[in-house]
């Protein structure tokens, strides 16, 4: 007998031949004495028209209230998908995440997991129930109802399975798996068998369908997540520690694992700002404060005193983030502000090359030839990022996937 947990997202949830699919799926998971944990998301578009239907009625909701309402499209899924087990002569029950005793913050809008009390799912499971929990959701010690952020219901799925000591997490969605690029802007891009966790997590900080921190989770409590389709068969991507890969042992090999692009990017430039210590700190605390996530960050050489500092942030934060930094340009003596819309990422990623020279400049190289301006660079040891103009992504990533020869699995 194992235990199962699996998650499947909104565009598998769609419609109610869709979840009646899920449920033959979650059924046919916990044959032979199986126990099974399912997490769902909200069905299809349900949260966008949650969010449509609030802006109807205010311009600035309550956090709070935000996330009581947004916390009930999970919940629809749950009991839908439940009743269509119990049409198969399963016995289920859904728990909101709650119930299921997942734990935060209260950072309405993006809480921050601090607890998990499996009991009451351990309490469900040996009764003989599926058990079905919303994700994307949890409860502070408060009891206030909490979203722990977009795309978190991988991360509700992958903490229960560390929590109840699953032997893996197996996440279904639309596609078969993770590809060496977004096959929508790179046709050659092609399905991974298996991938790293650190990899992975590079993959999706910078624009991979996957939510990040449940990578980090994954990682931090080593659950193996599987990646793959609840419309078919696919074999789909396996994520973990890079020593259980199965791989050739040897040095020479292709060290750049994919390419990951992101187009929700825009650039604040501040000008002329006076050229002293704890300048970065008054501009980047605020935003902090604000809950706004910097990215890519390039400060000019100084000039008569004076520099100009130019980061990165979500294009979906911009005008939040324009707000503070306009603030605290004026009392920085600056006032200017320029802002550029109009961006993406496009990175090399690879545990290989580190300690590998040659990447940054094969990489430069090839977008050069492909006249592509790099707007700014950003690198980590197993990442070379660029920002470019989000009308040229396609064909950066296509040449670069071309560039780097990932071929191979």
């Amino acid at each position: 007998m194992s235990l199962i947990v699996q998650k499947y997202g909104g565009s598998s949830l769609a419609n109610s031949d869709l979840i009646r699919n899920v449920a033959k799926r979650i059924s046919n998971a916990s044959e032979g004495d199986n126990q099974v944990v399912a997490t769902v998301s909200a069905m299809g578009d349900s949260t966008d028209n949650l969010m449509d239907i609030a802006a109807q009625i205010t311009n600035s909701p309550n956090p709070r209230e935000l996330d009581v309402l947004l916390s009930t499209g999970e919940l629809q899924s749950c009991a839908l998908v439940c009743m269509a087990l119990q049409e198969l002569g399963k016995n289920a029950v859904s728990l909101s995440g709650g119930q299921a005793g997942i734990i935060t913050d209260s950072r309405f809008g993006n809480a921050k997991i601090s607890n998990l009390a499996t009991n009451r799912i351990e309490m469900e499971l040996n009764k003989g129930n599926i058990v079905v929990v919303a994700g994307f959701q949890g409860i502070t010690d408060e009891l206030d109802i909490t979203t722990l952020g977009r795309g978190a219901s991988d991360l509700t799925a992958v903490a229960l399975a560390a929590g109840l000591k699953a032997e893996r997490c197996e996440i279904y969605t639309d596609v078969d798996g993770i590809f060496t690029a977004d096959p929508r802007l790179v046709p050659s891009a092609y399905k991974m068998d298996e991938i790293g966790f650190e990899e992975m997590l590079e993959m999706a900080n910078y624009g991979a369908k996957m939510n990040p921190r449940s990578i980090e989770l994954g990682m931090v409590f080593n659950v193996p997540i599987l990646v793959s389709s609840s419309m078919n068969e696919s074999s789909g991507t396996l994520i973990h520690e890079v020593n259980d890969m199965d791989m050739k042992v040897g040095e020479i090999r292709n060290r750049v694992r994919g390419i990951a692009t992101e187009k929700d990017v825009a650039k604040i430039i501040v000008y002329s700002v006076v050229d002293r210590p704890g300048i970065a700190s008054s501009l980047f605390e605020p935003l902090a404060q604000a809950d706004i996530s910097v990215d890519v960050i390039v400060q000019n050489s100084s000039v008569e005193g004076t520099t100009d500092l130019t980061f990165t942030v979500k294009q979906s934060q911009l005008n939040k983030a324009a707000l503070v930094v306009k603030k605290v340009a004026d009392d920085l003596g600056s006032g200017q502000i320029g802002i550029d819309e109009d961006l993406a990422k496009v990175s090399v990623v690879g545990t290989g090359m580190q300690d590998s020279p040659g990447y940054a400049a094969k990489m430069f190289k090839t977008l050069a030839s492909a006249g592509i301006n790099i707007e700014m660079i950003t690198t980590s040891e197993i990442r070379i990022t660029c920002i470019v103009k989000v009308s040229e992504l396609s064909k950066a990533a296509s040449a670069l996937h071309d560039a780097f020869e990932i071929d191979f699995n």
